[in-house]
């Protein structure tokens, strides 16, 4: 699993443990960070656009007994929108689009957390073919978080060879 899955579903979050709820995993790839949010109980909607993902994690949660928690969506996210105030927790890992992040961060209930991990515009440094726009902006993704959204955490990843990512845990306000 991505240890930002790992963090967000700690019983150690800062601000308590997630609320009841599903999980939602864009741009999932194989996802350990479903498969650890079923092994936790949780339903969880694994959406990627990629079909060899997808039935890599649909073989791998069968095997571990987890199929039913886990809905598989083949989607393309420049298309695809989650249910807005559905998730208690948001993911997306190795993916960056500021539209989706906006519709991501209206899925999350309140109370719940949304997790993500993305390029910075410096990793165009060591990865000169990497489009501007699939970079994080100085201060992105938390600079774009609506009203209501508290940051828990939000830090760089510096890495020579395959170039910067900034990482983002934010919860939204408690549930009245």
């Amino acid at each position: 699993a991505h240890p930002l899955a790992a963090s967000a579903l700690s019983p150690s979050l800062p601000g308590g443990p997630l609320p009841d709820g599903p999980v939602l995993d864009l741009a999932c790839g194989p996802s350990g960070s479903g498969l650890l949010a079923a092994a936790a109980g949780r339903q969880v909607t694994a959406v990627d656009i990629s079909e060899v993902a997808l039935d890599l994690l649909g073989g791998e949660a069968e095997r571990r007994g987890l199929r039913e928690l886990i809905t598989i969506v083949q989607a393309d996210l420049g298309e695809w929108r989650p249910q807005p105030g559905r998730y208690a927790l948001v993911l997306c890992t190795g993916y960056w689009d500021r539209a989706i992040f906006a519709a991501a961060a209206a899925a999350v209930v309140a109370g719940g957390v949304l997790g993500w991990e993305a390029f910075t515009e410096d990793a165009r440094r060591v990865r000169a073919g990497l489009p501007p726009e699939w970079c994080l902006a100085p201060g992105e993704p938390a600079s774009l978080l609506p009203a209501g959204f508290t940051v828990i955490d939000q830090h760089d990843l510096p890495d020579e060879r395959h170039g910067t990512k900034r990482r983002l845990l934010a919860r939204t306000g408690s549930a009245p």
